[in-house]
């Protein structure tokens, strides 16, 4: 038998042993080499297709024109001439050529059909809940009602279009103020107050102390808050003054996504005197309102959506079923994948700067919010030089990643965003599930030190895959921590596709792939309602099919696969 006819018959044998299953261990030992690869490796975002395989495999994988030359050569033949032995070696061999190009194959139509299947989904635009409208860039054009909110750096009040007035009844709701790291109200707002029908909008008007009053100044040093701005939301004659290169690197818009707050308008303004504003601010005021106040003549004012209220509000009246408290973290993902994706790191990620509202099934929506403290790159590699202690790590230090609470400045030395808010959602999700955050005050763990063995059980009502998804994303080396991408495909995962991950011995991309596509034609059919009439859902499930990519999938897989072994593992020992 010559070699090539030996590595003919392998390839034949091989392929036939994939197909009849014989070998169903070895999905479990690819899902094991994953998440253990992924563990000790870099991010997932820079792996290529091989790359869960052992090292020395991967050429075979790649190359298998360039194994066969190899094989014909002189040397080769010689090795392999007359010795049954030697024979049997190259037919064992090209059965496993045969195997991995199989899995080549698998691979490449599992690639084709996420890629499809993306194209469809990314087609179908985030519509905004407003219809558009040319006018709005005055502060003339609004008639404002109570105080929403108030930060640190702006206040937010109720507002309506001037075509729209509010009826006298609505003025009378009460008002809720949000400070530094707490909720106080005075009276606490209703999750369906009468307002937001007569007041659709909200206004937020920065604090300004240092960029002076001139309208270019302003923009260009409250950029950040742009990011989430519409591509009207400035006048175009403004559109040309805050792309002009001159602060810094200006930030980029980010596009429409459910799960991220939208600004329709941006305009400067003369601060005027509002309700409540000589009690409530009285030193951000510019000293014709104030004589003693600090502030400037004019600032900048957003017009979004008005929210019923913010996350840490609902939280403290209202605790979540377990399947509305996995939705919640999975919408966190979805908006923190979408910023990634766009280069955008928000580095204030609390449950005071997240808002919420309902859907018509009574499940909660939620939002990402205020953009003052974020990181915007063209390059979106979302990595900022820390070459002296005046750069800016972000804000809220609490819930700072540990990647970042412990840089040290100098030479040469990078902060690195691209997991730190993904590790904000692992800490926030303890909130979700009727816990206190690990890293405030009253349970008293600190980022920059903590020890993952500290971190306090959740619920035992939980779902076992969506703690194994909390302690993941809080792993302190980011390396061993998933992307926001990878961690929210688990929760599809667990959520959706429990019966494509029923067998853990035969899970294959091929499974997989064909349930990806009876899960596109479902979600089609259902249009904007969800499989239960849910549109979170449905509008989760279009994010998961928008993003799919083959290498994110595979990798959640080898994850969940991971964890449930761990689990049963646990419970035999038990």
């Amino acid at each position: 038998m010559s070699v090539k006819h030996a590595i003919s018959r392998g390839l034949e044998l091989g392929r036939s042993v994939f197909q009849l299953g014989l070998l169903k261990s070895g999905g479990r030992l690819a899902a094991k080499l994953r998440a253990d690869r992924f563990r000790a490796g870099p991010s997932v975002r820079t792996a290529q297709p091989q790359a869960f395989l052992p090292s020395r495999y991967r050429y075979y994988r790649t190359s298998l024109k360039g194994l066969a030359a190899q094989l014909q050569s002189a040397g080769f033949r010689r090795f392999a001439g007359g010795s049954p032995r030697n024979r049997a070696v190259f037919l064992a061999f090209g059965l496993g050529v045969g195997l991995i190009e199989q899995q080549l194959e698998d691979d490449r139509k599992s690639a084709s059909t996420c890629q499809e299947i993306q194209a469809v989904f990314r087609k179908k635009k985030f519509q905004s809940p407003f219809k558009p409208f040319t006018s709005g860039y005055k502060l003339e054009d609004y008639i404002l009602g109570n105080q929403i909110g108030k930060g640190s750096n702006a206040a937010v009040y109720e507002a309506a279009a001037q075509f729209a007035p509010p009826k006298q009844s609505a003025r009378k709701c009460s008002l809720v103020q949000i400070k530094e790291g707490e909720v106080e109200a005075e009276a606490p707002r209703s999750l369906t107050c009468c307002s937001l029908r007569n007041f659709p909008f909200a206004i937020k008007m920065m604090w300004n102390f240092g960029a002076g009053s001139s309208s270019d100044a302003i923009l260009k040093s409250m950029s950040q808050e742009l990011v989430p701005a519409g591509p009207h939301a400035l006048k175009q004659e403004k559109e040309e003054i805050t792309l002009d290169g001159h602060f810094g690197v200006l930030p980029k818009r980010v596009s429409a996504h459910p799960n991220v707050i939208r600004v329709y308008r941006a305009f400067t303004a003369d601060v005027p005197l509002l309700p409540g504003a000589q009690e409530e601010y009285p030193d951000v005021l510019p000293p014709r309102l104030n004589p003693t106040g600090l502030g400037n003549n004019r600032t900048l004012f957003l017009v979004m959506k008005n929210y019923p209220c913010t996350l840490r509000q609902y939280l403290e009246m209202s605790t979540p079923s377990r399947r509305q408290g996995t939705l919640m973290v999975l919408q966190l993902l979805e908006g923190i994948d979408h910023l990634c994706r766009e280069g955008v790191a928000h580095r204030d990620l609390k449950s005071d700067n997240v808002l919420l509202e309902f859907d018509s099934d009574g499940c909660p929506r939620l939002v990402i919010s205020d953009f003052g403290c974020c990181l915007a790159q063209s390059d979106s590699s979302l990595q900022l030089p820390f070459n002296s202690i005046w750069v800016s790590k972000g804000g809220n230090a609490s819930l700072m990643a540990p990647e970042v609470a412990t840089a040290v400045p100098g030479c040469g030395v990078v902060l690195d965003y691209s997991k730190a808010d993904a590790w904000a959602v692992g800490a926030i999700s303890y909130e979700i599930f009727g816990q206190q955050n690990p890293f405030y005050r009253a349970v008293g763990l600190e980022s920059r030190n903590y020890q993952e063995k500290q971190l306090p059980p959740l619920p035992s009502s939980v779902p076992a895959d969506v703690q194994f998804v909390i302690r993941l994303l809080l792993r302190r080396n980011p390396n061993k921590r998933p992307t926001a991408r990878v961690a929210a495909n688990m929760l599809h995962l667990s959520l959706w596709g429990r019966k494509a991950l029923a067998n853990q011995d035969s899970v294959g991309m091929r499974k997989l792939a064909d349930w990806l596509l009876c899960q596109s034609a479902v979600v089609l059919l259902k249009g904007c309602q969800g499989p239960s009439g849910n549109k979170v859902e449905a509008e989760l499930q279009r994010s998961f099919l928008a993003n799919l990519e083959l290498e994110d999938l595979r990798t959640a897989v080898g994850f969940l696969l991971y964890g449930r072994e761990q689990s049963q593992a646990c419970v035999l020992s038990v």
